[in-house]
């Protein structure tokens, strides 16, 4: 193994912070959108969150993970694909939980009982 092989897969701290940095305006930007309350459409600003975040997967197999494009660093159509299913995987997986746990943990019936009687006490 040549020298550049042993030390270049592990990344130098300039790559990590660039990695850093980007994950964490990925974070920050939905946090802001969620917490500011920003006014769009719901549809619109969970297919921005979602972006963000599929985006963030892929900047943290960059960064952290160091996958690469590089044939000889194992950067392959199969490993493209898993890369692609995990994807995915977990972003259908958290717009499925998200919306059963929208629907499940309070029935609207509760949720029009409440409105109720907030509006009375206020």
């Amino acid at each position: 193994m040549s020298e550049h092989s042993q030390h270049g897969s592990h990344g130098t701290m300039g790559r990590l912070m660039i990695g850093f940095a980007l994950a964490a305006i990925l974070t920050i930007i939905p946090f802001a959108l969620v917490m500011g309350e920003v006014e769009m459409e719901r549809t619109t600003l969970i297919g921005i969150i979602m972006g963000l975040g599929a985006v963030q997967i892929i900047v943290h197999l960059v960064y952290f993970l160091h996958v690469s494009g590089d044939s000889e660093e194992g950067w392959t159509l199969g490993s493209t694909l898993l890369a692609l299913i995990i994807l995915f995987i977990v972003l259908a997986g958290s717009l499925w939980v998200m919306h059963n746990m929208n629907e499940n943990m309070m029935p609207k019936h509760d949720m029009e009982k409440m409105l109720n009687l907030q509006s009375q006490q206020g």
